[in-house]
């Protein structure tokens, strides 16, 4: 080719890319005229739904779409009996589940070359004095340590005046074994001895805003704002004419507090479930208000839809981008138990005054674990080797932890294990319960220990490696002789992630935390046989250990002056705060374990949706929609340390010391009551029925 021939060449592209472009701007027209076009059709398809004879095939054949694409826009056309539809959501649970054999129950298994037994780790029985009670007594139950996630709640105590009767759970879902991940060998295992590059948790060098809150009670309608109180009319209490109500009262309100009333389940018997009707109730249309959708990485955050606890978010129709307004439950952060609102907001105050004196910059956020998460930022080090953050493992060892790390324990014990009458019942509450076990934490990149390398461990090495912060996945044999609870997880599919097998000779694999592998080999009254498969030894550190004393002081603080303060209301008021800050520690907690969950939001019509996501609703303004949420790039994730803490508290439960000074003055906890009188698991208390010798000396742990 000669130069002429080029120059030609190039004037004949620069035509073709003026056609392309001008092809490109067609297309986006008519892409941007079928976005309209559909998303019309879907708001059709939506309204068509409210009518009580709508049918699903007729909108479909009338729309041009599917059956099925018709139901994923509109719920509540599906034409599936909801029975039915349980039915099948189990089924295609369970056959999605990978399912491990079953091993039979042997008493004296042979080790294979790919494990090593850890050797029993014996120790003198403790003598503690049993002392039957005079006559059987039924205290009612504190409250147990709940979680981030929702988790199976213990039975409550019955009166005193009749015998407890233990009920078995309504309508169970089969459980059978399931099978956990393992560690994988090659250059495909060294992700799991990882961190994620680039993302460490850094102290933040800004200061949260402080946002202006009001306190509303939505049956009476009393509205707490500053140091007055005023009565609202809330009309239907659709969100537009509650924010109406409160901002005309309080200009420049930014966040609501429902403190009783909840009236995003009015209407809720129209409805297939509860949530469905949660989300119609955030999306109720308004002339005035709009949903908020915030900015940059908050572009999609819309609302919040939850059964009980949901969050709107609002912001004028005129002024969209504007400043917003949340709608938040305080059931958030305390149960208000029939507290006012002027309660409700000095227990907040009281609050924000005791974070205040041991954070300069403390700032009470929107959730408690948003607080909780902040807080703890600003403890992270300045000086030291952690002065640059904590390192986020690798996605690999996260969705690791997140499948083989439960939460607290929850177990109710059934007969022929317990009494079929129960003679009483007696709660036992670790209190303040996850507070005691942040003094150690893992950080760092972990090791991975192998079942050669625990093998060739001398004993005392094993003990160590076990007392360090450390994850085990282990093969487990009940002794022969045992007759109490059950001492390690293990892994089943249906309602219920974890039970804990106490059958002799049920063999088992499954993986637990140090602490809890030490206690089975070290307990009482006999050790368990642990075959090592494998783990992932941590260094021990004390990331959370200044957020916990900080906490404990705190929470120590309102305790007291919940007791000795004169006036009633200010002693309800601090009995709330202290509620709350268990609740900044024990949520910020659970935000640390970072696990996939579903998140909600909302769109506006006619823009486009995120990937992935199912419609749970529509108006003429937004489409409100849910989606799996994966393992994001979030700097504050160490779902380490939420197993960490977890582990140890369900040890805990089982086996835990009390100490004067260095001298161990007595012990508590399951495996020191007698067999069988032990009744259910619940976080971090235990139901029993009799009394027990336990000191109560009601510090945190």
């Amino acid at each position: 080719m000669d130069r002429k021939s080029y120059t030609a060449e190039l004037a004949g592209l620069r035509e073709l890319r003026t056609e392309i472009t001008a092809a490109e701007k067609q297309v986006a027209a008519a892409q941007k005229e079928l976005d309209k076009l559909t998303a019309q059709r879907a708001r059709r398809v939506a309204g068509l739904a409210g009518y009580e004879g709508a049918q699903a095939p007729a909108i479909a054949k009338a729309s041009g779409l599917s059956v099925g694409d018709v139901v994923r826009i509109a719920p509540l056309l599906d034409p599936t009996p909801a029975a039915v539809r349980a039915v099948k959501a189990d089924d295609q649970a369970a056959a999605a589940a990978p399912v491990a054999p079953v091993e039979a129950p042997k008493t004296a298994p042979v080790a294979e070359p790919a494990t090593a037994v850890a050797p029993a780790l014996t120790r003198p029985a403790p003598v503690v004095e049993q002392q039957a009670p005079a006559a059987p007594v039924t205290e009612a139950p504190t409250e147990v340590e709940d979680q981030a996630a929702v988790v199976e709640q213990p039975v409550p105590a019955a009166p005193a005046a009749a015998p407890v009767v233990p009920t078995a759970p309504v309508a169970p879902v089969a459980a059978g074994p399931r099978e956990l991940p393992t560690l994988p060998e090659g250059p495909a295992g060294a992700r799991f001895e990882a961190v994620t590059t680039g993302l460490v948790s850094k102290r933040p060098n800004f200061v949260q805003q402080a946002r202006s809150t009001v306190f509303l009670d939505a049956a009476t309608g009393d509205l707490a704002v500053r140091d007055r109180v005023v009565r609202l009319d809330l009309g239907a209490r659709t969100p537009g004419e509650i924010l109406d109500a409160v901002l005309h009262a309080a200009p420049g309100t930014e966040r609501i507090y429902i403190t009783a009333g909840a009236p995003w389940h009015d209407g809720a018997e129209r409805y297939s479930t509860l949530k469905d009707a949660v989300a119609a109730w955030l999306n109720t249309p308004s002339e005035r208000w709009t949903t908020a959708v915030g900015s940059g990485r908050d572009k999609l955050a819309g609302h919040f839809v939850h059964q009980r606890q949901p969050v709107g978010r609002y912001a004028p129709a005129a002024a969209p981008d504007g400043g917003s307004t949340e709608i938040r439950s305080m059931g958030e952060w305390f149960d208000p138990d029939g507290a006012d609102v002027v309660t409700c907001r000095q227990a907040f105050t009281l609050l924000w005054q005791a974070l205040r004196r041991h954070w300069d910059d403390a700032v009470l956020m929107g959730s408690p674990s948003q607080t909780g998460r902040d807080l703890w930022s600003r403890t992270i080090p300045t000086t030291g080797r952690w002065a640059g953050g904590y390192p986020v493992l690798s996605e690999e060892l996260r969705g690791l932890l997140h499948a083989t790390g439960g939460q607290g324990r929850t177990e109710l014990i059934l007969p022929p294990r317990v009494p079929e009458q129960l003679p009483a019942l007696v709660e036992y509450d670790r209190t303040f319960a996850y507070a005691k076990h942040l003094w150690k934490s893992p950080v760092g990149t972990p090791r991975r220990i192998t079942a050669a390398a625990f093998a060739a461990m001398t004993g005392q090495e094993q003990v160590k490696a076990l007392m360090s912060c450390s994850h085990w996945n282990v093969r487990v044999t009940v002794p022969a002789d045992w007759n109490h609870v059950g001492l390690l997880p293990a892994p089943v599919t249906g309602d219920r992630a974890w039970v804990y097998p106490s059958e002799p000779g049920t063999t088992f694999t499954t993986w637990a935390g140090g602490a809890e592998v030490y206690l089975a080999l070290s307990n009482h009254l006999a050790p368990w046989r642990i075959e090592v498969l494998g783990g992932l030894l941590f260094e021990d550190g004390k990331p959370l250990d200044e957020w916990g004393k900080r906490l404990k002081s705190a929470w120590a603080d309102l305790t007291n002056l919940s007791k000795l303060h004169g006036d009633e209301r200010q002693r309800q008021a601090a009995y709330l705060a202290s509620r709350a800050v268990r609740s900044v520690l024990l949520f910020g907690l659970g935000g640390f374990a970072q696990r996939p969950r579903l998140v909600s939001g909302t769109t506006p019509v006619g823009e486009a949706l995120p990937a992935g996501v199912e419609i749970l609703g529509q108006d003429g303004e937004v489409v409100t929609w849910q989606r799996q949420a994966g393992f994001s790039r979030d700097p504050y994730a160490h779902p380490e340390w939420a197993a960490s803490v977890w582990s140890g508290a369900r040890a805990a439960l089982l086996d835990m010391k009390y100490r004067d000074g260095k001298q161990i003055v007595g012990y508590a906890g399951a495996l020191h009551a007698k067999p069988g009188t032990v009744v259910y698991f619940g976080t971090d208390g235990i139901a029993l029925t009799e009394r027990q010798p336990w000191p109560l000396p009601g510090r945190a742990g």
